[in-house]
């Protein structure tokens, strides 16, 4: 063993060095590998541990009706919140000086924005924890205001808000979101593909005291906005009809009503009203059987409105004629059920034709020239206007009503079909029955959105079936010759008559069954649907009560089924007519 001894300063100084040397190379090593090899990962872990990340919402695209004005739309709205371990005064620059900001003070400033007491804010901010949320959903100004403040332990959450401008017009068609931004309801749950946007992400690291660094925002994911929908609705003429179903409502005392007005030659929606409705801005204040819409889930039996179809198939088939005669008594039994009908009203043995059945209505009447026809021909006529199926545009909780198999009816029901009993159908069925005689004998699909538009413009339009011929070019014309008549000179229908236009309609008196007993009860369906110009038919109106209480026939119907056609064919500048009637002989 060599011992260095006090008299070899230099090897000491020489070994003292080169242990410096070898822990300066050591250390130079890790440094580099630290500072340049490893300095990336390192970075990442200090950051992981440091980042915050959050979802950035999409906003929700716009429902836009067939004018182009917004029904539906969503905006950013502002949770306000605080860091209360955090809270101190500030200082600001003012007048070239820098000033100390206190807690008050900054409390006061913050309430006057948002609408509450400084005492309020303060309670909110005070505190050792780290969240306290100030306000909920503050408006973009607002936001704006505060932020302008610069108070750096407050952060914000941007909450998308969808709003309704209109409230309740078209409220049960359009449907409404959950609290938690999922559509419940409506165009907004079957269109919510289209709708919905693509949600983004931002990173941010936090200070020591736990308060966002903004200069170390990062967005990994762009939000990306929903599309828009664009509907066939006319949202002026919706107003307009709802107004009027809402007062006539009250009169009837009714459960609900409904009116739907439609283009007949392309079967576009321009009017879906129904009341009760719903706002979908607080769906909560409606009941729940008023939030959804009754125009495609509400089934009930057409009543009279379907003796239309019964004499359309009894021309299309060559049984008869607008001129074909019966006698039509008030009662009259079945054929070998020993079941008796009778019509609405006492009467003697009226001679009647076909068009005159439809002009008083008479059940007695249609069954005695309808049966004419095979029940199982009716029944394949009835597909052919629709029942017993969806329309087809797609509705969430669309009914398709009851229209039993053939081989199913029995001697009764292959009589009381004709006059609407027996079967059920919903609104919009029952329109587009009317729909298909006004549009030359051909049902078309209804269609209630045009199409999704994106971002540029672009629209995907629905895709919408070939129309269906149900009944001859020349079937249609003679059948709505017939409703014309019944405008002219039926009782209830010269009620639905229109100044200047020459109008053919319905009338329909469906007794409601009572789910107890299952018999009928003493309330009432009433209905009246109709179209004009009967020369050249546009539209076609249809006008339902459910189970009024103060008129118990089509005369609660016909004064909302008037006051929507003038406004209609006002507001489509639709000439008057300047042909004459068809007049048809009623009686012999």
């Amino acid at each position: 063993m060599t011992y260095l001894t006090p008299g070899e300063p230099k090897k000491r100084i020489r070994l003292l060095v080169a242990i410096v040397v070898v822990l300066a190379v050591i250390f130079g090593i890790r440094l580099v590998d630290l500072q340049i090899i490893e300095a990336d990962a390192i970075n990442a872990k200090s950051f992981a541990n440091r980042a915050v990340s959050r979802v950035l919402p999409a906003l929700r695209g716009e429902i836009i009706d067939s004018q182009g004005k917004v029904l539906a739309k969503s905006v950013y709205r502002y949770d306000i919140n605080a860091a209360p371990s955090k809270v101190l005064p500030i200082t600001r620059e003012v007048n070239g000086q820098t000033v100390t900001v206190s807690v008050e003070q900054l409390a006061t400033e913050i309430a006057a924005i948002i609408e509450m007491t400084p005492q309020d804010v303060m309670t909110k901010i005070t505190g050792t924890g780290e969240y306290s949320q100030i306000k909920k959903r503050v408006d973009a100004e607002q936001y704006r205001k505060v932020r302008a403040l610069e108070i750096p332990w407050l952060y914000y959450d941007p909450i998308p808000t969808r709003i309704y401008p209109n409230g309740a017009v078209a409220g049960n068609i359009l449907g409404f979101l959950g609290t938690d931004g999922n559509a419940l309801e409506g165009l907004e749950m079957q269109y919510d593909k289209c709708l919905a946007g693509v949600d983004g992400k931002e990173t941010f690291e936090k200070g020591e005291d736990g308060i966002k660094i903004p200069s170390s925002v990062v967005t990994t994911q762009r939000a990306v906005p929903g599309k828009d929908i664009q509907l066939t609705i006319d949202s002026d003429l919706q107003y307009f009809a709802q107004q009027a179903l809402s007062s006539q409502l009250a009169y009837l005392q009714a459960d609900w009503g409904s009116a739907i007005v439609i283009e007949a030659k392309t079967g576009k929606i321009l009017v879906a009203a129904e009341v009760p409705t719903v706002d979908p801005n607080v769906p909560g204040k409606s009941a729940d059987q008023n939030r959804g819409s009754r125009i495609f889930r509400a089934s009930f039996e057409p009543g009279s409105t379907l003796k239309t179809v019964t004499a359309a198939t009894v021309v299309d088939t060559g049984a008869g004629t607008p001129l074909t005669r019966t006698v039509a008594p008030y009662s009259w039994s079945i054929p070998g059920v020993g079941y008796t009908v009778t019509d609405s009203h006492a009467h003697g043995y009226d001679k009647l034709t076909l068009t005159g059945v439809l002009r008083d209505s008479s059940n007695t009447g249609i069954m005695k020239i309808g049966q004419s026809v095979p029940y199982t021909v009716r029944y394949q006529y009835l597909q052919k206007f629709g029942l017993g199926a969806k329309t087809g545009v797609g509705y969430p909780g669309e009914e398709s009503g009851l229209l039993n198999p053939v081989d199913k009816w029995d001697g009764i029901k292959k009589y009381v079909s004709m006059f609407g009993q027996g079967i059920s159908v919903t609104p919009i069925q029952s329109a587009f029955l009317y729909q298909t005689i006004a549009n030359k004998g051909v049902r078309l699909q209804p269609q209630l959105v045009d199409g999704c538009i994106d971002a540029n413009g672009n629209e995907t339009k629905n895709v919408v079936k070939p129309g269906v011929r149900a009944i001859s070019e020349k079937t249609a014309s003679e059948t709505a010759s017939m409703l014309e008549m019944n405008v002219i000179e039926g009782g209830v229908g010269r009620t639905g008559g229109v100044p200047g236009y020459r109008v053919g309609g319905k009338s329909g008196t469906a007794q409601i069954t009572d789910p107890n007993t299952g018999r009928y009860g003493p309330l009432h369906a009433i209905s009246f649907i109709g179209m004009a110009p009967i020369e050249d038919p546009q539209y076609v109106v249809a006008v339902t009560f459910f189970k009024s209480r103060t008129v118990s026939n089509a005369l609660g119907a016909t004064p909302v089924f008037k006051k929507l056609f003038q406004q209609v064919l006002r507001d489509r500048r639709v000439p008057p007519s300047t042909t004459k009637p068809t007049m048809i002989a009623t009686t012999w």
